[in-house]
Formats: C-alpha cells, sequence, structure tokens
C-alpha cells in the first residue's frame, strides 16, 4: 500500500554483545552469608560489629573504682551504703557468694578525644544484676548484664573533661537467680561474678542504627515466603549493604552507604517515630511491658529492687522514644517502689499522667486464680483497684494476667463487679495437649457474666519485637473472622527489664517494611491497651459477634501446682478464715461496743500479705526455698496479729476464751447456719455436743449415758468395725473394705476395692518439676502396703482407730480413722486425720476412694460456685483434665445418692471413673530442693449422702473448714446464746451463703488513705448462690439500725437501692451470682 511514512525504531541500550558469564544466585548461599555481618564468631573483627565504637577509655586515668561490700547478705540504702568505707577494686575482680550486695563508686573523667563523640555511654558488665546511681542518691539506670543492657548515656555534663562520681549498687544475681543448672535448679549459694567492663564508651551511632537496619532486612530475607519477592528483595538489599561495606574497608562512608541502601526496603523514617505518623492502618498494636514476677527465683528482696531497675530503664526510654507505651501491673509493686524509691515513683507518676506509663489489671498482684478462694480474689481486685484510683486517679479497665496457671471461671464476673470488661493472657498457648482455638472471645462466667478475652497471638508476653513476633501477630491469629487486630506485648520479663532500646528500633523498622515493601503485619506504636479493647468493643457494639467460652480456661500444663508447697496452700486456707472471722467479729464489735475502733490498718496489712503470697509462682509452689521461707514469716505474722485481733473483738463483745475453769463454755459459730456438732474439748477427753446458730452456740458436756453414739470393736485379726446409727465401716490395714449407709442402706465402697487407701506414684514431668505431673505418672501407681491398726479412741461418742503405714525407708504416714456419734436430720461424714513424715524424691502421694456410684461427670467446689469436669477420657480434652483444682470439696453423684470428699488444705483431686482421688504430696527437687520434705498434717473426710448434690455438702464443707472453738463471758458478764452475733441474718434458699460481713472501705471512722470518705456507718455483706440455680432470701437485720440497704459491686459502689422494711430486705441471685450489698446505718 502506498502513501504510508514508516517510523524508525529507536536504538535500544540493551548490550548486543554479552559481557560475560553471570550466574545463578545460589540463593541458601546468600541468604547464609547475611548472618555474617553481624554475627559474633571468627568474623566478628571484620564485619559490622568491629565498627560499633567509635573509641573507648578505660583504666584508672579514666574510670576509677572502689566498692563496699556490706556484710551478711544485707541490702543497704543508698543512705546507709556511701556512708561506709569503700576500698580499692578494678575491673577483673570477682564479687559474691550468691544474693551478696556491692556498691561501687565510680569516679570518670572523659577524655578529651571522645568528649565532642556524637553519643558517650558508660559500659557496666558484671554479668549480674546492677542499678546506677547519682551521686546525690538518685536511681538512674538500670543494668542486665552478660551483654544485655549494659549501656547508661552519660549527662553531657560529663564531657567537661573533670571528674564526675556516680555509684553502682550490684545484686550478685543474675536475670534468673542464681541457679546452679539450667534456670529451675535451686540456687548455688557460692556464684561469684567478675567485673568484665566498666569504660567510657563513644558509640558510632550510624553503624549501630545500621545493625538494627540489617537485622530487620535479614529477617525478611528468612521469614518472608521463600518463594516472593519480598523475601528475595531483602536478600538482595543485604548483600549490598554487606558488599558497600567491604568495598569501603568497613569506613564510616560505607555505613552512611549502607544506611542509604537499607532505605530502599525500610523507608526513609524507619530510624524515627515517625514512622508511626502515616495514614496506613495498622492491625498489629505493640505494647511495652514488663513481667516481673513477685517472687520466683529470687526472694521478695531483690524483687524490690528489680521493679526500680526495670522502671528507671523505661522511663530514660520514653524519654528518647516519644511512641513508647508502656503497661505494668501489680499495685504490691507500684506501693514497693513509693516506699523505697520515691523519687522514682514521682518519675513513674508523671509519666503515667502523661499517659506513656500505663498501669493495668486492677490486682494487688497477678495472682493465682485457681486456689485463692473467692473472698481473696474479690480482694485482689479491692485493693488493687483501690490503690490505682488512689494514686493515679482512675481504676483499671483491663484484667492482666498472661503468665498464671490457668483461669476460674467466676474471673469474668469478678471482673465486671470490679469495674473490668477485658482480659488479656496468653498462657493457654503453653497447653501441652490441646491448642486453644481462640484469640479474641467472650469469655462467660458460671454466672452468665462475660468480658472480651485477647490472647496474643504471638503467644508470648515476653516477645523480643523481631519481625517475626510481628508476623505471628497475624499468622497465628485464629480469631480473624471476626477481627484480624492484635497485641504485641514486648519486653524482657519474668526477671524483669522490660523493653529495651534495641527493641524499639526494631518495631520501627518493621513498621517501615510494612509501609514500604508490605506482606508484613503493619505494627504500631502509641495505643494503649484499653485503646486496643475500646476498639473491639465498637465492633462488638456494630454487630460483630465474637465467639463465646464458658467456664473455666483450664491450663493443660502445670497441673503439679494444686499439690506442691503443701504448707503454703495450708497457710492460705487458714489465714484466708481466719480473715473472714476476724471481719465478722470486728463488725459486730463496732456496733455492739463504741469504744471499740475497727482495726482498718491491721486487716489491711493482713489482707495485703495474704495477697502478696497469692501471687502466682508463690502460692502455686513454684519459688525457690527463700521465697517460702519469706511466705512462712509473713504468714506467722499474720497468724499472730490475726489471734490479737479476734482477742480483741471478743473481749469487746464480751468473751474471753475458754480456759477449763468453772466458767461455762460456748462455742463461736462464725458460718450463717445451724450448726450441731459432736466436738472434743480441748485439754479434756471429754466431749461435747454444740448446738445453736450464727454467733454463739449452746455448749452441752456428754456423759456417756447420753443417747448419741458411735462403737469400734475388732471383728478379727486385724478388721476393725467402726458404727453409729449412720454407718457401719470396715478398716482393715488403714483401708475402709466397707462402708454402709444404714439408712439407704447403700453400699459406698466399689465391690472388691478399698477405699482410704494411700497410694504413691513415681513424679518425673517432662521438664517443670515443681510446676508439672504428666499423665504417664498415672502408670506407676503403686499401693502402700497395709500397716498395723489399733483402736485409738473406743466412744461412745467418738471412735478411732490409727494405721501406721511405711512408705520408704525415710517416710512414713500415721491415719486416723474417726467416726462420731450421729445426729439426727443432720449429714455424717467419716473423718480422717494423716499425719505423714515425707522424705521422699520425686514421689506424688494420694489417697483413693473407689465408690460405687456412675456418672460422667463429677463436682468440684471452685470460688462462689461448682465446676462439673468429665470423668472419662473421651476426647483429648477431656483427657487432659487427668488433675483439676478443687477447694473444699469434690463430689460423685448419680441419681439418688453420691459420695462427697472433703479436706481442709488440699487442692488437687481427679476422677476417673468411679475412683475418686485426693493429691497429698508432692516431692519435687526443683528449683526448691526441699520441697514438702518434713512433717504433715492433713485431714479430710468422706461424706456420703442421699439425694443429690446439695447444700448438706456445700455447708458440711464449710463447717470442716471453721472448726468451732470454745469462749467464756468475761468476769460480770452474763452469757448470750444469739443476739450480739446473730445481728445479721440469712433466710430463705439453702443455696445462698452470707461469705463475708465487714466494715465498709470508705466509712470515714475507718477508712484510710486518699479516697473520699463516706459519713457515718456502713456494713457490707457478701452473698452468692452456691449451686446453679435462681434463689430467693431476705436479710433480717432487725437488731441494727438500717437506714438504707443499697446493692454495690465489689468495690462497694452503690448501684442500686433496696427496699427495706421492719428490718428486712429481700433478695433474689441469680445461678452461681456474687452480688454485695451495703447496709448503711
Amino acid at each position: 500500500m502506498g502513501g504510508e511514512t514508516q517510523t524508525r525504531a529507536t536504538a535500544s541500550s540493551y548490550p548486543k554483545l554479552a559481557a560475560g558469564p553471570v550466574g545463578l544466585q545460589i540463593r541458601n548461599i546468600y541468604r547464609e552469608r547475611l548472618g555474617q555481618f553481624t554475627g559474633g564468631g571468627q568474623y566478628e573483627g571484620h564485619n559490622l560489629r568491629a565498627a560499633l565504637d567509635e573509641g573507648r577509655a578505660s583504666g584508672e586515668a579514666h574510670v576509677k573504682l572502689s566498692v563496699y561490700s556490706p556484710p551478711d547478705l544485707a541490702r543497704p540504702t543508698f543512705k546507709e551504703a556511701v556512708e561506709n568505707e569503700f576500698k580499692p577494686t578494678n575491673v577483673g575482680d570477682s564479687f559474691g557468694p550468691s544474693w551478696s550486695t556491692h556498691w561501687f563508686k565510680v569516679q570518670i573523667r572523659v577524655p578529651e578525644q571522645l568528649a565532642k563523640k556524637e553519643l558517650l555511654e558508660f559500659h557496666w558488665d558484671a554479668n549480674n544484676e546492677g542499678l546506677i546511681w547519682s551521686e546525690d542518691g538518685e536511681p538512674l539506670q538500670g543494668l542486665t548484664g552478660g551483654g544485655e543492657r549494659k549501656e547508661w548515656i552519660l549527662p553531657d555534663a560529663f564531657r567537661d573533661g573533670n571528674g564526675h562520681t556516680f555509684y553502682v549498687e550490684m545484686a550478685c544475681n543474675g536475670m534468673f537467680g542464681n541457679a546452679g543448672g539450667d534456670i529451675i535448679q535451686p540456687p548455688n549459694p557460692e556464684r561469684y561474678f567478675q567485673l568484665a567492663e566498666a569504660d567510657i564508651v563513644a558509640v558510632n551511632v550510624q553503624a549501630r542504627e545500621l545493625f538494627v537496619d540489617f537485622w530487620e532486612i535479614g529477617d525478611a530475607a528468612r521469614e518472608f515466603p521463600g518463594d516472593s519477592w519480598e523475601s528475595h528483595e531483602a536478600q538482595q538489599v543485604g548483600n549490598a549493604i554487606m558488599d558497600a561495606f567491604i568495598s569501603g574497608r568497613g569506613s564510616q562512608e560505607s555505613i552512611v552507604k549502607g544506611r542509604e541502601i537499607a532505605r530502599k526496603y525500610i523507608g526513609d523514617k524507619a530510624d524515627s517515630h515517625e514512622v508511626y505518623e502515616t495514614e496506613e492502618k495498622p492491625i498489629v498494636f505493640a505494647v511495652g511491658h514488663c513481667h516481673i514476677d513477685t517472687c520466683w527465683l529470687w526472694p521478695w528482696a531483690e524483687t524490690k529492687r528489680k521493679v526500680a531497675r526495670s522502671w528507671a530503664n523505661q522511663c530514660n526510654l520514653m524519654d528518647r522514644y516519644p511512641e513508647h507505651r508502656f503497661t505494668c501491673s501489680q499495685a504490691q509493686q507500684y506501693k514497693w517502689l513509693e516506699q523505697f524509691y520515691p523519687s522514682l515513683y514521682d518519675r513513674v507518676k508523671a509519666h503515667v499522667k502523661k499517659g506513656t506509663f500505663q498501669p493495668i489489671g486492677g490486682s494487688w498482684v497477678e495472682h493465682d486464680t485457681n486456689m485463692p478462694s473467692g473472698e481473696s480474689l474479690v480482694r485482689q481486685f479491692l485493693y488493687g483497684q483501690r490503690f490505682f484510683e488512689s494514686h493515679f486517679g482512675e481504676r483499671c479497665q483491663t484484667f492482666w494476667l498472661p503468665d498464671t496457671f490457668g483461669y476460674s471461671s467466676q474471673l469474668p464476673q469478678l471482673c465486671r463487679l470490679a469495674g473490668m470488661s477485658r482480659f488479656f493472657t496468653q498462657k493457654l498457648s503453653w497447653n501441652n495437649i490441646n491448642s486453644f482455638p481462640h484469640t479474641t472471645f467472650n469469655w462467660v462466667a458460671l454466672d452468665g457474666s462475660q468480658v472480651l478475652c485477647h490472647m496474643a497471638p504471638s503467644e508470648t508476653y515476653t516477645a523480643e519485637a523481631n519481625f517475626g513476633d510481628v508476623k505471628r501477630s497475624i499468622t497465628q491469629h485464629k480469631s480473624m473472622d471476626q477481627d484480624k487486630t492484635s497485641l504485641l506485648v514486648f519486653g524482657k520479663g519474668d526477671g524483669g527489664g522490660g523493653p529495651t532500646f534495641q527493641q524499639l528500633d526494631k518495631l520501627r523498622r518493621c513498621r517501615g517494611i510494612s509501609d514500604t515493601i508490605g506482606l508484613l503485619p503493619r505494627v504500631h506504636m502509641g495505643n494503649s491497651v484499653d485503646d486496643f479493647f475500646l476498639a473491639l468493643e465498637k465492633k462488638a457494639e456494630k454487630g460483630t459477634d465474637f465467639v463465646t467460652w464458658y467456664g473455666e480456661l483450664y491450663f493443660e500444663l502445670h497441673r503439679g501446682t494444686y499439690t506442691t508447697q503443701a504448707n503454703n496452700k495450708w497457710n492460705n486456707r487458714k489465714t484466708e478464715i481466719l480473715l473472714h472471722d476476724i471481719e465478722y467479729l470486728a463488725t459486730h464489735a463496732t456496733m455492739m461496743n463504741s469504744s471499740y475502733k475497727y482495726p482498718k490498718k491491721d486487716i489491711d496489712n493482713m489482707w495485703e500479705n495474704v495477697l502478696l503470697c497469692q501471687f502466682h509462682d508463690c502460692l502455686p509452689g513454684s519459688s525457690i526455698e527463700m521465697c517460702y521461707d519469706d511466705s512462712d514469716a509473713l504468714y506467722a505474722l499474720v497468724f499472730v496479729t490475726g489471734e490479737k485481733l479476734i482477742k480483741d473483738a471478743m473481749t469487746a463483745l464480751g468473751y474471753t476464751k475458754h480456759d477449763s475453769g468453772k466458767a461455762d463454755p460456748i462455742a463461736l459459730n462464725t458460718l450463717p447456719w445451724y450448726r450441731e456438732e459432736i466436738m472434743k474439748i480441748p485439754g479434756k477427753s471429754e466431749f461435747a455436743l454444740v448446738k445453736g446458730n450464727q454467733g454463739t452456740a449452746e455448749v452441752k458436756v456428754l456423759s456417756k449415758a447420753t443417747k448419741a453414739w458411735a462403737s469400734v470393736k475388732e471383728l478379727k485379726g486385724g478388721v476393725f468395725l467402726l458404727s453409729n446409727e449412720h454407718f457401719e465401716i470396715h478398716v482393715q490395714g488403714g483401708s475402709i473394705t466397707s462402708l454402709v449407709d444404714k439408712k439407704a442402706d447403700r453400699q459406698i465402697v466399689a465391690k472388691g476395692q478399698k477405699a482410704n487407701r494411700l497410694v504413691i506414684f513415681d513424679d518425673k514431668p517432662l521438664y517443670w518439676q515443681a510446676w508439672d505431673v504428666e499423665v504417664f505418672h498415672l502408670n506407676s501407681r503403686e499401693v502402700l502396703p497395709a500397716g498395723k491398726t489399733e483402736i485409738a479412741e473406743k466412744g461412745p461418742h467418738r471412735v478411732s482407730v490409727v494405721t501406721e503405714t511405711k512408705i520408704s525407708e525415710h517416710s512414713w504416714a500415721k491415719t486416723t480413722i474417726s467416726l462420731s456419734a450421729a445426729l439426727e436430720g443432720l449429714p455424717g461424714y467419716v473423718e480422717v486425720d494423716c499425719e505423714v513424715e515425707w522424705r521422699e524424691n520425686m514421689k506424688f502421694l494420694k489417697v483413693e476412694f473407689p465408690v460405687d456410684i456412675y456418672n460422667t461427670e463429677a463436682s468440684y467446689e471452685t470460688q462462689y460456685g461448682i465446676i462439673r469436669r468429665p470423668t472419662h477420657y473421651n476426647t483429648s480434652w477431656d483427657m487432659a483434665k487427668f488433675e483439676v483444682c478443687c477447694h473444699k470439696w469434690a463430689d460423685l453423684s448419680e441419681n439418688g445418692y453420691g459420695v462427697s470428699i472433703l479436706n481442709d488444705s488440699k487442692y488437687g483431686f481427679a476422677t476417673c471413673g468411679n475412683l475418686m482421688r485426693l493429691s497429698l504430696l508432692r516431692a519435687p527437687k526443683a528449683p526448691d530442693a526441699h520441697a514438702d520434705m518434713g512433717r504433715h498434717n492433713i485431714r479430710y473426710a468422706i461424706l456420703p449422702h442421699d439425694g443429690p448434690l446439695d447444700h448438706r455438702t456445700v455447708r458440711s464443707a464449710y463447717n470442716f473448714n471453721h472448726p468451732m472453738k470454745l469462749y467464756s463471758a468475761l468476769p460480770g458478764k452474763k452469757l448470750e446464746q444469739s443476739s450480739i452475733l446473730n445481728s445479721i441474718r440469712l433466710q430463705g434458699s439453702t443455696s445462698l451463703i452470707l461469705d463475708c460481713v465487714k466494715r465498709a472501705e470508705d466509712d470515714e471512722d475507718v477508712s484510710s488513705g486518699d479516697l473520699p470518705k463516706r459519713k457515718g456507718r456502713s456494713i457490707i455483706l457478701r452473698i452468692y448462690e452456691s449451686l446453679g440455680g435462681t434463689s430467693r432470701g431476705s436479710i433480717k437485720v432487725d437488731k441494727l439500725d438500717v437506714k438504707k440497704v443499697y446493692k454495690t459491686n465489689v468495690l462497694e459502689d452503690d448501684e442500686a437501692e433496696i427496699p427495706i422494711s421492719d428490718g428486712e430486705f429481700h433478695i433474689e441471685l441469680r445461678p452461681f451470682e456474687v452480688a454485695t450489698y451495703r447496709l448503711q446505718l
């Protein structure tokens, strides 16, 4: 075709001839090469590490050291320490032993050649913890040692060429104590630490920044999918940085060039807080955290110093990193800081006001939730929230409990009653059988109350803020059908420390990668945990249906903590009961005696000590021996104080302890129902029938001619028959071969089996000795040989037989089975007292009760309710509950009949088929080599019952744990059997329990602290529904001048006024509801 114009092709710049061969880059080789640039080892003197410093100064001309070593492992204050003589010392010297403290005076002079460098730091490393103090006694910076957190930025004033002084307080323990092997082994008492570094260092800032750039780029190359362009690009950028460094022979210019190359991948703002100021929407929200175990592999005294070291660091980082938000729980730790480091506490408080340091959790400590009583859980929140409100002006909205060994089914209800609708944890990620299926969900309590729960998908509360932590915050997220956001909780933890500057720098780079390259979930800093939950709650308001989980969050690990350190658990149960009685008596004393003052300060101190001992490594038994020396001393103080307070209150009420003299005795019944029991009179061989309502009960000494009877006889050699009107029991070798309920005509013991049989198991878990008992321990069951049985009591009011059982060469058990005379219309039980001398090694002692009952579920008392668990192993979820927690009782019932096992200080239990098994003692050797060694006295009882599980079991267990004590009227006083201590009476449904009577926190005559006081006097009542059904009742207070009644939350905020008429008000509780009422007098 003619006429068209031809267009000439533009010459291509692509070379016509090949310049030479170019090989395929071997991906794995070039990826592994990246490790050479920042790693240690043979290339450390030739890679980026060699350029991190621009200069150093050390030796006496620049760093002069002297030391004061306090005697006897003392921990003197700064003021006490600096008044002593300091002796010369040097780098290379060693200090110890374990747990000792050494104070160093550091006198430095910055040399002229370093004075104008961009960043000057002092580096101190003795492989142990320390705290830098200013010359005038201000705590400045915590030190970790072992290459971590050894830097302190020198003030600009130190660049003047003159001498300057500061101090280092050295603690002779590592971040995780002084273990003699791996971290959970018992401490080595003779550990010494060598001072390896005490230098003035000029930091090459660009090299340090490139180190972090390259770290995250290398992680991207390794952790992005291998077939992604993002991974390939990271590898190319990383190798280009290395090539530039090599070609520039490691010069400063080559380092700057490397940073320019890095920006192609991480962006231009990745070394600034401005990296977070983009419009891109993040889905991972990073929050700094410092989990400090209040005791664990170190004692409380060291925890107080860990708090100061850790929180001083965080205050410093907040001054340097505007985006840094740091959250920390445990009111106890804030209180310690205020007591022992007041100036640092003021710094923390200033950051709280700015919103950068964020108190969280609402509890006194991060406590165990399996074993404390319901009232203890309430007090954790009451004391925690009141502290936070009085010191920082706000209550917490989020319950924070990342490291506790399982979560009670009533926590959501108690959280809501304490003003918290949110819950954070992650511990269930440690499950070693089943994977918990949710990340963000509604957790529902026994009563139907719910909290919004989030479990960090990074599956840690001590994330290193690495690339992988950010990535896993989404790849391991299990609730993305409802919401894709997650919390990333980062910072050194357990032993304290918190976030480091390196971690904050890494997160900046991660955000830069997300905005520049993509694929990595976008992380954000600057928000609070409450901001995160608020966004979730808004989604719920707009219709997002988060999945639900009903009941306990059972932890499939650390089941041995229900049993380890038995004495500690005994102390917990007994002090809880002691405090119940004190508050009940003191409240009535203030109502009846105008000269008596409610001992609020003493009660607060007692509660704070008990709550402290409920920390999640103390009460569970997973701490070192020093911690239990501490808790034993604290409990001893609680008992001494408590006995004095009871004596004072009873004196005010007109009573004194019965001394077996001529004065007529009465029994003190602090429980809210009628009791009728046979009790032995202390110091005598006589028995008495005690009966009466709450308050004072009548005591009637029984004669041998009394109708009530119990008998014992030896049927044949070693076989004994104990009987009363309720039961007929055959005992042989300490075991019960037959237990017949006469009225029901029912054999309780399974055919061919023996009850009350002591069994022992080999107990060697996979790793965590004090914590774990594994399912395979059941394979090693060994029945202890029968010992000789003798009659100990012959009746007629109580009979008993005692059996001695040899456990091993060094251990034995003496078991006393007792049966008291039956009382008409009241449930009876078989009581067992077991005295054990325990000197075993990695063994587990239990007692078994094979019963002739069939059900696929057993019932266990938990805080303010009942939890039912399977008796079978149908699924792995069922089998995982081969050892569970219970409180005062466990029950196996079928239609029409059941058996309850009561205890006075035990928490571990198992029901497998028809075999009920109470856990008694363990013998782990780490972290306390002597855990549970010694003498133990254990009480438990077998309570058969006609009909279903009901109030009889609940009340019998309370009675078993609250033995009545004898008192007499003071000279000149008349005994009043009911009126004084029975002025508050609960009537109606037998499932309702009046569990607490106390004075109100804000009453003007008892209130302590800075919170507003309320005029007048008032009484707090806590009532719960115990069996799982809607229940009605009434409270009669006609003996008191009650003007108004309010239903409140557990923080005692009035929520609704309740009508009262003629000294009575009516209540209705939903199943397992916990209700609090305030009586305004």
